[in-house]
C-alpha cells in the first residue's frame, strides 16, 4: 500500500509508463495536476483527446500529419526530387531544427532488427521503393549502427536498378573531439568518408 488514493494511484500509474518518467517524477506530476484547476485539467484531457483523434501519417511519408498529407508533402516549395530516408518522425524534426535540407522526407517507423523480430515488411519500405522512381536521390539517415547499417544496405539492395542516386549521411569525428578519445569505428569510418580541402 502506497498511501495514495486509487484515483490519484491510478494516474501516478499511467504517467509512470511515459518514457524517461519514473516513479517519483510520475507521481511529483500527478500531484501538479491535482493542484491545478479543474478546467485545465479539463483542457489537458481534451488536448490528450483530440491527439489521438486527429494526428495520423502522411498517406506519402508517413511523418505525422492532420490530415491526408504532412505539411511537408503538401509544400510545393520543397523539392520534391530528393528524399531523405529516416527512421522515425523525431528524426524528421531533427533535420527540420538544423533548417539546411529543403527537400521531401520518408519515415521508416524504425529499423530491420531480428532479435527483435522487426524484419523488413514490418517497415514503411515498399512505399519508399514506389517513391524513387521520381526521386533524382535518396539519402538514407537511418543511424550508424548494426541495425541502421543493414536496414540502409537493404533499402540500397531494393533500389537497385532504379535511377535514382543513393547517398548516406557521412560519418566521422564530431567537433571538438580528441583523436584520442575516439573509437576506432568512428576513426576508420572518417578516414574512409575523407574529403578534399
Amino acid at each position: 500500500m502506497n498511501g495514495l488514493p486509487p484515483s490519484l494511484d491510478r494516474i501516478v500509474t499511467e504517467l509512470a509508463k511515459f518514457p524517461g518518467i519514473g516513479k517519483k517524477t510520475a507521481r511529483r506530476l500527478a500531484f501538479h495536476l491535482l493542484d491545478r484547476s479543474k478546467e485545465e485539467v479539463e483542457q489537458l484531457a481534451s488536448a490528450l483527446q483530440d491527439l489521438k483523434e486527429n494526428v495520423g501519417t502522411c498517406r506519402i511519408c508517413h511523418h505525422i500529419a492532420e490530415g491526408e498529407l504532412c505539411p511537408i508533402c503538401s509544400d510545393s516549395r520543397r523539392d520534391s526530387s530528393t528524399v531523405c530516408v529516416v527512421e522515425r518522425v523525431l528524426d524528421v524534426l531533427i533535420f527540420e531544427q538544423m533548417g539546411e535540407y529543403q527537400g521531401r522526407y520518408h519515415v521508416l517507423g524504425g529499423v530491420i532488427s531480428p532479435l527483435d523480430g522487426i524484419s523488413p515488411d514490418d517497415l514503411n519500405i515498399t512505399d519508399l521503393i514506389a517513391r524513387l522512381p521520381e526521386m533524382k536521390e535518396m539519402i538514407i539517415a537511418t543511424h550508424p549502427s548494426i541495425e541502421g547499417d543493414t536496414t540502409a544496405l537493404f533499402i540500397a539492395k531494393q533500389a537497385e536498378g532504379l535511377p535514382v542516386k543513393i547517398t548516406r549521411l557521412a560519418r566521422g569525428i564530431p567537433m571538438g573531439t580528441n583523436l584520442e578519445f575516439t573509437d576506432e569505428a568512428t576513426l576508420a569510418s572518417a578516414f574512409t568518408a575523407r574529403v578534399g580541402l
